[in-house]
């Protein structure tokens, strides 16, 4: 698979012929300025929660794209309400089959409300399956013995987790969950947008290599195949 990264906690994953867009923050986000979002294509666009740094540019891809949106049930409706033709709402526990496979809603421990004060439901990370790969999107999480179930019913070949601290893991917590989930492979995200989210990349590469796990932290823009 295709994994390209927007900034924050987007990525664009290309699953054989599907473009999958998780959390589209890219337009107000200043590290992402040299993105052209206009030219961004996807078919399905998952949300964790409904946090403007989340869900900024949803509306307009999904829109654009014709793309099926994927979020709790608020969410899913939030968006409906404002346009969004083709929604999908699910909640926490909740799998759905679609053409790439399958995508299960599993819990994080964060707040969520959408940018106008709505109830924006309750956060969620996402655990895609496919008939190569599994990799689990924690989305904004703390740190929960919860990710323990996930390698019960999925055997995962890697996870995106936040490390930026102050709202949600740091570097520290996110190994454990590394451990939790049984993956050695983690993709870093939620990070150095803010000042109360920057880190020092040096330091958490040591720390991650040091506990004996392959963190990856992509450039904005940049593409790898995993």
């Amino acid at each position: 698979m295709e994994i390209t990264y927007y900034g924050q906690s987007c990525f664009l994953f290309k699953l054989g012929e599907h473009r999958v867009l998780f959390d589209p923050f890219i337009s107000p986000n200043e590290l992402a300025k040299d993105i052209d979002i206009d030219s961004i294509k996807a078919d399905y666009i998952l949300l964790s929660h409904g946090h403007q740094d989340h869900v900024h540019d949803a509306e307009q891809l999904a829109k654009k794209n014709n793309a099926l949106l994927i979020a709790n049930f608020e969410i899913a409706s939030w968006f409906g309400n404002k346009g969004v033709e083709k929604t999908h709402p699910m909640n926490v526990g909740g799998k759905v089959t679609l053409p790439f496979g399958t995508v299960k809603m599993v819990n994080a421990v964060h707040s969520s409300s959408l940018p106008d004060g709505s109830n924006g439901g309750v956060a969620s990370g996402f655990v895609v399956e496919t008939e190569t790969q599994t990799f689990y999107y924690a989305g904004d999480t703390a740190l929960t013995y919860d990710m323990k179930l996930i390698p019960e019913q999925f055997d995962l070949d890697f996870a995106l987790f936040p490390i930026g601290d102050n709202f949600t893991m740091d570097i520290h917590d996110a190994l454990v969950a590394a451990d939790f989930v049984q993956v050695d492979k983690v993709i870093g995200m939620h990070y150095d947008t803010f000042p109360y989210i920057e880190i020092d990349r040096e330091e958490v590469t040591e720390v991650a290599k040091m506990a004996g796990k392959d963190l990856i932290l992509m450039e904005i823009g940049q593409t790898i195949r995993l």
